[in-house]
């Protein structure tokens, strides 16, 4: 891979990183300065009270409209929701194939 494409594949994961935490702050209605703080580790879905099932469907159909993507039923893992770091990983994989 060329150092531009490296360089376009890092920007595209930084987009991608960003809009979901974008997404994040606005679905679960907390501060984006605490979802700024989220790393691989923090825990998401059974850990945040604000993230229950209906914000579940709301963000992963915010997902779909900002990040151009279509998330059929078989394409997510519950595990997929569990950490911010799993999220943002499927995010990529959706978003930008294997990156």
């Amino acid at each position: 891979m060329a150092r531009d494409d490296i360089m376009a594949a890092k920007s595209d994961e930084d987009t991608v990183d960003a809009t979901l935490r974008i997404l994040l702050a606005n679905t679960l209605g907390i501060d984006a300065a605490r979802v700024a703080r989220f790393d691989t580790g923090t825990e998401l879905f059974g850990a945040l009270p604000e993230f229950d099932s209906m914000a579940v469907a709301q963000l992963l159909t915010a997902m779909e409209e900002r990040l151009g993507i279509l998330i059929e039923d078989d394409d997510l893992e519950a595990e997929d929701l569990m950490t911010y770091g799993r999220l943002v990983a499927f995010a990529h994989r959706k978003a930008l194939g294997a990156v």
